[in-house]
């Protein structure tokens, strides 16, 4: 008999639970409504998506519109400064797929981290620096594409926050006029993965290489997923639209195989305060709860995430563990990485997976790609560099 009959029950009860795809079954009216309530009441203007758009089914069956092209893309500080290739590979993609973006100058951080790490509880402050990104994406005439899952369900947490507080608004109004700017919302909160999958078919249809043989494990980002839980995808033909269809559907689509295993609904470990506070504990969590339990039970070539905090987490931590002869070694990359990998993409112009902590050569080697050729070519560049015969690289040295 189990020490903790209760605990068990509970952790059963809860993976068989079965939620009804039934938009009147949704914890919470669809908030969309409202948004363009108040715009009719002369509070705000709302962005509309721009046409084309793909129509994708969320949790509870409403229809959400993901637009195709002329996106603004509101980059992750965390992209940027420790998985630089996460982001180039979603231009990359854009760039390969003929579609006209605009990679933004203007874009502040989102500022979740201070918010969700408790170093900060100043409402309007953060609703203000949400909505003067939001401002500065409708004045560029693109609509606005979230990189960071924290950054995508924060704007939304903000966004239930505005339209349930008048005074909020007034006071976030007041800030942006002193900045000049509007008061704007967009009609919808759009993570960059949401787009991948949405153009899953289309990039598909692209790829190079054959993935066949290529086992993958997903994590699925919990601030995309259960923050806000209502706006995220999911499809009945994946999981039986029990869980999130991100990433996996994107995967499946590539004709990678999608391995299942327990703790598939964990945490990466990331959190916030931990990361900053307990980061042994994440390490641990990262590895034991996630990275370990992949290698005994699905023992992947890679697993596939689609958040800067939950790639940095496990891949980053794994070195800790292997340290303690652990049994870890997965490497972890987005799936706007691992979708560019198979168009083609050069592994360390566009995908720079050098920034990577895991060893992802055996990957590369058993995806077909010639990572030794690859890495010269890289070197070369390196030398370009370092010679000042050019100052950076830009997109015609990544295609060379």
């Amino acid at each position: 008999m189990s020490e903790n009959p209760v605990a068990v029950t509970f952790a059963e009860q809860a993976k068989q639970r079965i939620f009804t795809r039934d938009p009147n079954a949704a914890p919470i009216p669809d908030i969309r409504v409202k948004v363009f309530e108040l715009e009719a009441a002369g509070e705000w203007r709302v962005q509309r998506v721009p046409e084309p758009f793909n129509p994708v089914m969320t949790k509870y069956g409403r229809t959400k519109k993901i637009p195709v092209e002329h996106t603004w893309h509101h980059k992750s500080c965390g992209q940027c400064g420790h998985i630089p290739g996460y982001s180039t590979s979603i231009f990359w993609l854009n760039r390969k797929l003929g579609l006209d973006y605009k990679d933004p100058r203007d874009q502040t951080s989102c500022t979740a981290w201070n918010y969700y790490a408790s170093a900060t509880s100043n409402a309007a402050a953060q609703a203000a620096v949400a909505m003067r990104n939001f401002a500065a994406a409708n004045e560029s005439g693109y609509f606005p594409i979230i990189h960071c899952a924290t950054s995508y369900g924060h704007y939304k947490e903000v966004r239930e926050e505005l339209v349930r507080h008048p005074a909020l608004r007034a006071e976030v109004r007041k800030i942006l006029a002193a900045m000049g700017k509007e008061l704007v919302m967009p009609e919808e909160m759009v993570h960059y993965s949401e787009w991948v999958h949405s153009m899953r078919d289309r990039i598909a249809a692209r790829k190079v290489l054959d993935l066949s043989t290529i086992v993958v494990t997903v994590h699925p980002a919990c601030h995309y997923y259960k923050l806000v839980q209502e706006d995220a995808i999911y499809d009945p033909d994946v999981y039986g639209g029990q869980r999130t269809a991100i990433v996996t559907a994107t995967v499946k689509a590539l004709g990678a195989t999608v391995a299942d295993y327990s703790t598939w609904f964990d945490c990466c470990g990331f959190g916030f305060r931990h990361i900053l506070v307990q980061r042994d504990f994440s390490r641990s969590f990262a590895t034991q709860r996630k990275i370990e339990v992949m290698k005994e039970e699905a023992n992947p070539d890679v697993t596939i995430t689609h958040d800067t905090g939950c790639v940095t987490t496990l891949d980053k931590s794994q070195f800790a563990a292997k340290a303690h002869d652990r049994k870890v070694g997965i490497p972890v990359m987005s799936e706007a990485q691992f979708a560019a990998l198979a168009m083609g993409a050069h592994p360390y112009r566009v995908c720079q997976l050098h920034w990577h902590a895991t060893d992802y050569r055996p990957l590369l080697t058993k995806m077909g790609i010639d990572w030794e050729a690859r890495w010269a070519e890289f070197q070369v560049d390196l030398k370009r560099l370092e010679s000042g015969e050019v100052k950076y690289l830009d997109w015609e040295n990544a295609d060379a």
